[in-house]
């Protein structure tokens, strides 16, 4: 049985009862553990994807490293009970569990870990922008009771959600951590004042609206990343 819980806002906790279990996360994000008796854990680089076989995760790999949503994992195996701790450069990190069937949308980046009910893989979003972030990102889908995510946010998150209210949420592309469920649209606010060099600098948004219901996480830390128009 594996249980995430966040201590002191900064720091992950893993707690693994009866063993035979496993977790990924990111690469080199451990920084203790604990356990009765001799170590009961262990790490394995993850060399081509958390896939289930091998010719998706070539495939994943693939997709990954051109898509820039390349992750350096780690898997954590754990043969008897104990308790590890993860954390990366003092971020807030916030968890969720997802229910069975349910999605969750995370940029690379922002991904602490994730437990083995989780199936894994890179979506792509849209077209016709280039932008480090929002056109491709990383899906997580729950397949059992113990489907965990830690993301990792600049700063205390901000949450946004009109699943009662059915309200539009826009948020930049380059402040989002994570959304649940539904696909964004995607917002291009582009005139003639952009060609001349006298652009808000805000022209490009995800936007959900009512009738597509979501829960966003952004952070308060943009990302410095350029977006451009292509034909």
């Amino acid at each position: 049985m594996i249980k995430f819980q966040v201590i002191n806002e900064l720091c992950l906790m893993v707690t693994c009862t009866g063993g035979n279990d496993y977790i990924f996360t990111k690469a080199g994000a451990f920084i203790g553990g604990e356990c009765r008796g001799a170590k009961n854990y262990k790490f394995n680089k993850v060399m081509l994807g958390p896939e289930n076989n091998i010719g998706r995760a070539i495939l994943g790999q693939l997709a990954r490293r051109v898509t820039g949503e390349n992750l350096p994992l780690m898997r954590v195996e754990f043969s008897g009970d104990s308790v590890t701790y993860y954390a990366n450069q003092q971020q807030h990190i916030v968890v969720y569990q997802l229910s069975p069937g349910e999605r969750i949308y995370v940029e690379s980046e922002n991904l602490l870990a994730f437990s083995k009910q989780c199936s894994y893989e890179v979506r792509f979003m849209g077209q016709g922008i280039i932008s480090q972030k929002g056109l491709f990102t990383t899906q997580l889908t729950g397949n059992g009771p113990e489907a965990y995510v830690a993301v990792l946010v600049d700063g205390n998150p901000i949450v946004l959600s009109n699943e009662t209210s059915g309200d539009t949420i826009e948020v930049d592309p380059d402040a989002v951590v994570c959304w649940l469920n539904s696909d964004p649209g995607f917002r291009l606010d582009v005139s003639w004042r952009n060609l001349i060099g006298q652009h808000s600098g805000e022209s490009y948004m995800l936007e959900w609206t009512g009738s597509n219901p979501t829960t966003v996480i952004i952070q308060p830390c943009e990302r410095n990343h350029e977006v451009r128009i292509i034909d």
